[in-house]
């Protein structure tokens, strides 16, 4: 039987806060073989709670190097960090693809239970939560019924009123970017076109700024991930959740290990520890985020895929158009008003 997911304070974390004196923190310090460098460009209220736990559970000391998905990447290329990592946790799918040989292979003993939407074919990438794209509205300036879909962005009576990340900062944007390109079809240089025009020069600089410019009026409608949405809107904010009725992307965010990882059994033990059937509850349960395994029952009032109604997501496309949508995105951001 598995360990309930108990949030437990690491002993060490107990040992230091019963002793009257600050000891030698040399003398508490862990093992090399006993720790872990860790990538995420997770909020804290997602990834600590599951590192402690890990911690807890292995004995094995964590230390976490936070940042958007892009800039982490980069440094990991250019070997930026302070010291060697062991995972990169955190980051769309598509966003570790497009930077796969950074990472890797592993299959873990979990992957089974991965259902086969989201199970990646390359073993470098390992899918941790699936997180559809959803717009959202200010439910004091908006009527519900007021925004459909994707084509709401295009539409020109709504220029100068959405909130959305810049896609070359925020990797959830840029998913949104090629989920409006591949549901509204045709020509994506036109569309893109079309919705930087709608942008009217407002593009804000990360995907945490969608909530609060929604929330507070500035911009009354924007595009932003079904968790976010969810959390916020649990919270009291004054916003109301779209699912686009042309449907929309759910692509997962996912976990990699490096290569050269220094610590490399601790990493295979930590990409299982998220796969494992509690982890996988907890995100249902209580962080409104979809489960990738196949045997855990969604929560928090999420509604299945017939309701949201799925699209073929096109990860080969977004990958092999990534530079040349970002550069379009830009040039076409840069001539707005």
């Amino acid at each position: 039987m598995k360990k309930p997911f108990c949030f437990a304070v690491p002993l060490l974390a107990l040992l230091l806060l019963g002793c009257s004196a600050v000891p030698d923190a040399a003398a508490y310090a862990p093992a090399e073989a006993d720790r872990l460098t860790l990538c995420t460009s997770h909020k804290p209220e997602v990834y600590e709670p599951i590192v402690r736990e890990f911690e807890e559970r292995t004995g094995i000391w964590v230390t976490v190097v936070s940042g958007g998905t892009n800039e982490l990447l980069e440094r990991i290329a250019d070997d930026s960090l302070d010291a060697p990592a062991d995972v990169m946790f955190g980051g769309g799918v598509e966003s570790l693809l497009n930077a796969a040989d950074r990472f890797a292979p592993y299959e873990s003993a979990e992957r089974g239970a991965v259902s086969e939407a989201y199970r990646s074919a390359d073993l470098r990438i390992t899918p941790f939560s699936a997180l559809p794209i959803v717009l959202i509205y200010n439910t004091k300036l908006i009527d519900a019924g007021q925004i459909t879909g994707w084509r709401t962005l295009l539409d020109p009576a709504w220029r100068g009123q959405i909130a959305f990340a810049n896609p070359a900062v925020s990797a959830s944007n840029y998913t949104a970017l090629c989920t409006l390109c591949q549901v509204c079809g045709g020509d994506a240089h036109s569309t893109l076109t079309t919705f930087a025009e709608n942008l009217a020069g407002q593009q804000l600089s990360g995907s945490g700024e969608v909530i609060a410019a929604v929330a507070d009026g500035r911009l009354p409608i924007g595009v932003t991930l079904e968790e976010t949405a969810k959390k916020y809107i649990r919270a009291g904010y004054d916003i109301g959740l779209v699912y686009p009725a042309e449907g929309t992307s759910d692509v997962p965010d996912g976990c990699a290990i490096l290569l050269d990882a220094p610590h490399r059994a601790n990493a295979e033990r930590f990409v299982d520890f998220i796969l494992g059937a509690d982890v996988q509850e907890m995100l249902a349960a209580e962080m409104y985020r979809r489960p990738v395994r196949g045997d855990i029952a969604l929560g928090n009032d999420l509604p299945d895929g017939a309701i949201l109604s799925l699209i073929p997501y096109d990860y080969e496309w977004s990958i092999a158009q990534h530079d040349a949508i970002l550069s379009t995105w830009s040039d076409k951001m840069e001539i707005q008003p």
